[in-house]
């Protein structure tokens, strides 16, 4: 009788480490997924960002080139994660928030332009307009 006893025994601690080990992977695992899925947020994030201020930057050239009384309305995406925005001296500053912490971007612009754009996540129409010195840029309702 103490044989089985004694093999019962071990068969339960070889059983208890294959499962300590099986989860001990799977922890590890979905770590490195969660990692993973974080940057590609913020990957998306920022295209969709990068997207955004293109979509202004051009149609504000375009608009400045064409001459004074030009106008545009546009529609873009701004993501979430936006702190804040500041569009003036020829650049767009945005803060956003990412897995490390707050980034500023800026993306630079041919012509002067000046306006303001709010930060709230969603699509925005954009009204751009040329004046004789600059593009003014203000979001509309």
């Amino acid at each position: 009788m103490k044989a089985s006893i004694g093999k019962r025994g071990q068969i339960s601690l070889e059983y208890l480490i294959t499962v300590g080990f099986i989860v001990f992977l799977i922890i590890g695992i979905l770590g490195v997924s969660l990692f993973y899925s974080s940057l590609i947020k913020d990957n998306i994030r920022m295209n969709h960002l990068r997207n955004f201020a293109n979509k202004v930057i051009s149609s504000s050239e375009s608009v400045f080139y064409a001459g004074e009384p030009s106008l545009t309305t546009i529609t873009a995406y701004l993501p979430s994660g936006v702190e804040g925005i500041y569009i003036g001296d020829k650049q767009i500053y945005v803060n956003i928030s990412a897995a490390g912490g707050t980034n500023r971007v800026s993306f630079s612009s041919n012509v002067p332009i000046n306006g303001s754009i709010s930060k709230t996540e969603g699509v925005k129409k954009i009204k751009i307009s040329a004046t004789r010195n600059y593009v003014n840029v203000t979001e509309t309702a």
